[in-house]
């Protein structure tokens, strides 16, 4: 199944705000990459959540009960999502920040001083701070930083292979850049990590709502994204490996439970954020069935259905990539801009090596100036800052301007962006 046009519809009926912002204007929202527009199904599990469940666990009485049961339905609707199988797997936090500084600290305690962590060059700073951390406090030797090609935008896997050694302790990996767009190659990390018995580490925050993720098939120890990145509200969920769960020993409070996630998660749950997650996850169920007048049943249906689901997103997206790339007709596109430079795979034939994640710089405009005026005269929302990533630096650069598309983008909308961008070059050059 693909996204066509009456279907598209559709899903566009699913986000309240995707025509127009709260005040009326409409506009296209191409800041994606920085939050998703939510949901109904998700922010009316939420608001149901809030009031009928708004007791603490651990009671007997009906608002208690209802209050664990949809914490563990929500862990298993992002176990579904990951193809992780059990909701025991599932660790929630405030943000994919504090998950993976909890992780640190908790494999942290388990070195010596002499080992090496092994990331690359295009990480958020989310998977560069907590390691950093760790050599600051004598954990670790070194952060080495894989090398990724300047030109496309590509890890460069063999640079990353010859950072590996056998005192690497950790490999931890974006699976997309968030500014670049670009995906790693996870299957062929893990095995590079396995190899040398390092715990291997993917940060999913930008790609998750891009395609499918499955912990299974990456072979990952552990992996982390965000409520927020996936058409929910704010909150973060971390897989982590059945064994690791009980094995690792993070900081916690004394009278917290020793055992399963709850031993990782610091203070009360919030069960209004489980409970968006899973509508959001049944909207992705969906997309894997429309026709369909039930949603699956928890476990092994409706992992399937929304991998099925997320399977017809990437291919839409890659359409919307190469439109970017391309351009349509008399209206060129971003390779074909006048004084628009480009960071990250530029190349038409490759789309399946990255998410529709753009950002460049126009020649003759600041940043933040170039994005006000696309809101201000052509009303597209879009973000010029660094976005947390260590990319904007090596490039000599503060900050870029950055597009990030979602399946609820029409192509429309990408043709928006790019007549505008050209109409400004255009004058800009006059």
């Amino acid at each position: 199944m693909t996204l066509d046009p009456k279907f598209l519809k559709k899903v566009r009926e699913e986000f309240p705000t995707v025509e127009a912002d709260p005040t009326g204007r409409r506009r296209s929202f191409l800041d994606n990459g920085a939050g998703t527009l939510v949901n109904v199904r998700s922010l009316d599990r939420e608001v149901l959540a809030r009031i009928d469940w708004s007791a603490n666990v651990g009671n007997d009485f009906t608002e208690s009960k209802g209050a664990e049961q949809t914490i563990h339905d929500g862990r298993q609707a992002v176990a579904d999502l990951l193809n992780a199988g059990k909701p025991g797997t599932i660790v929630s936090g405030e943000s994919a920040t504090s998950l993976l500084f909890s992780l640190s600290y908790a494999i942290g305690k388990e070195l010596t001083g002499k080992e090496n962590v092994v990331t690359t060059g295009y990480e958020h700073f989310t998977n560069v701070s907590p390691w950093v951390e760790l050599g600051s406090n004598g954990l670790i030797e070194e952060l080495r930083f894989a090398e990724f090609d300047r030109e496309t935008g590509e890890l460069d896997i063999e640079d990353l292979e010859g950072r590996i050694d056998d005192n690497t302790a950790v490999v931890t990996v974006t699976a997309a850049s968030n500014l670049l767009g670009s995906k790693t190659d996870l299957k062929r990390v893990a095995k590079l990590a396995k190899e040398v018995g390092a715990y291997f580490i993917v940060d999913a925050v930008h790609h998750v709502a891009h395609g499918p993720v499955d912990v299974k098939t990456i072979g990952c120890d552990a992996l982390v994204f965000s409520g927020y990145k996936l058409f929910a509200r704010h909150g973060s969920y971390m897989y982590m490996r059945p064994d690791l769960v009980e094995d690792l020993c993070p900081y916690k409070v004394y009278a917290s439970p020793a055992h399963g996630p709850e031993k990782w998660e610091w203070g009360t749950r919030d069960q209004a954020m489980f409970a968006a997650i899973e509508g959001a996850i049944d909207y992705l169920a969906w997309l894997g069935n429309p026709s369909a007048k039930t949603y699956p049943k928890a476990g092994e249906q409706r992992a399937k259905r929304v991998r099925k689901g997320l399977e017809s997103v990437e291919e839409y997206e890659q359409g919307i990539s190469k439109l970017m790339l391309e351009g349509k007709g008399k209206v060129p596109g971003l390779n074909g801009i006048p004084g628009l430079t480009v960071y990250g795979s530029k190349d038409p034939a490759r789309t399946g090596m990255r998410d529709p994640t753009f950002s460049f710089k126009l020649k003759g405009y600041d940043d933040r100036v170039l994005a006000k005026l696309l809101w201000d005269k052509y009303a597209i929302a879009i973000g010029a800052e660094d976005y947390f990533s260590r990319v904007p630096a090596l490039f000599d650069a503060k900050t870029m301007v950055r597009a990030t598309f979602v399946h609820y983008n029409t192509p429309e909308e990408a043709l928006s962006l790019l007549k505008a961008l050209n109409e400004v070059a255009a004058k800009k050059k006059r």
